[in-house]
């Protein structure tokens, strides 16, 4: 059974930073959490999965094809929730079906509609009158009515309130609780990863610190409790 995602040597150059060598595997049905100062290269790491932007090294596989050469047949296995929302604010939350649905050929109208009203999501409601959370909860509902096997988020939590983390969250648990689905989380509020990751990638100005499971993270730096006290060593040179 191929990862869900496996990224190898994977290399990207600037100016002023540079991705260097990363390396690391999600294995299917299970959630990674994908940590690191600003500007340590995660948003970057994202972006090269997703083709955004060219790779000046390395490999990515996403559910065992190449995420270049197989471009288009991956994408409609893969989702994506950033921090910001991409729909157009007059946009209504029933037109947002109409514009999107036709880049997938497993859409399923029934589950979108499921999703709506599980997460009380207006038909008619406008998307500049949904708070930050609505939005949220309207994005997921898109990545995850086509069939989407691996959902890559950027920062979902940033400006949540406390409630709405929690029921992002718990909707993610669901979302691979079948087995055959993986989520890959990039986010600076490590208490989440607390609460759902079962690997964690650390990420320090470009380079991979730590890619493994987060109990064995846990275990390993045993003086220190939490992800965030880990970060914050790492940041200090105490820990390298």
């Amino acid at each position: 059974m191929p990862d869900a995602l496996e990224v190898r040597g994977l290399r990207k150059n600037y100016a002023d930073f540079e991705l260097k060598d990363v390396s690391f595997a999600l294995p299917e049905g299970s959630i990674m959490g994908f940590v690191g100062q600003n500007g340590a290269g995660k948003t970057t790491t994202i972006k090269l999965i997703f083709n955004m932007i060219g790779r000046d090294g390395g490999e990515i596989k996403v559910l065992g094809l190449d995420n270049l050469r197989d471009e288009l047949t991956i994408k409609q296995d893969l989702a994506a929730v950033f921090d910001e929302v991409f729909f157009v604010d007059s946009w209504r939350v029933s037109e947002v079906e109409k514009v999107v649905s036709g880049f997938y050929q497993n859409w399923s109208s029934s589950q979108y509609q499921g999703y709506l009203k599980e997460f009380d999501l207006a038909p008619g409601k406008k998307i500049k009158e949904l708070s930050r959370g609505m939005k949220m909860k309207l994005m997921l509902s898109v990545a995850m009515s086509h069939g989407a096997r691996l959902l890559v988020l950027d920062e979902p939590t940033s400006g949540l309130d406390p409630v709405a983390r929690d029921e992002l969250l718990d909707i993610l648990l669901d979302y691979i609780s079948d087995g055959k689905k993986s989520v890959f989380f990039s986010t600076h509020i490590t208490s989440d990863l607390d609460r759902i990751a079962d690997y964690v990638t650390l990420i320090d100005y470009g380079r991979i610190f730590y890619a493994g499971k987060k109990d064995e993270l846990l275990e390993h730096f045993s003086d220190y409790k939490h992800i965030d006290e880990i970060l914050v060593a790492i940041s200090k040179g105490e820990i390298r």
